[in-house]
């Protein structure tokens, strides 16, 4: 898996390093979105920071994209190969009240919207919340 990471690293010009191949080793393992502190128990000995920079180059080189879900903790996801975060790149979100896991769902489309007059678009965030198929047992 590190010619897989490392290729995904070089798709996206991002150098790959040893702490960057492997968080993102562990992000291509992930079936939900992960936080800060998710990634810190799986690396014990690895430093806050260290990780937090890790996962903002990858944020600002679209390889991953950062999702406020409404629990209060930031969450990270792969972004698709072609993604560039912007608006035709965004997805709707799925938060289990049950598990607390956070899951993309790319292929349902976001609604379109026609902002009012000197509205400018940033950012929008789209958060369904109920119960995962896991949970639904």
């Amino acid at each position: 898996m590190n010619n897989e990471a490392e290729k995904i690293l070089a798709d996206k010009n991002i150098k790959p390093t040893a702490m960057r191949i492997l968080v993102l080793k562990e992000l291509l393992l992930q079936s939900d979105a992960v936080s800060l502190y998710d990634l810190e128990q799986k690396f014990d000995k690895v430093e806050r920071t260290t990780l937090f920079r890790t996962l903002n180059t990858f944020v600002e080189n679209s390889l991953i994209h950062k999702i406020d879900d409404g629990t209060g903790a930031v969450k990270y996801a792969l972004c698709e190969k072609d993604c560039t975060c912007e608006l035709k790149d965004l997805h709707l979100h799925f938060l289990c009240t049950k598990c607390g896991r956070t899951f993309c769902l790319k292929d349902i489309p976001i609604p379109s919207f026609q902002l009012p007059d000197n509205f400018v678009f940033e950012t929008a965030n789209f958060v369904i919340k109920g119960v995962c198929p896991h949970c639904h047992k």
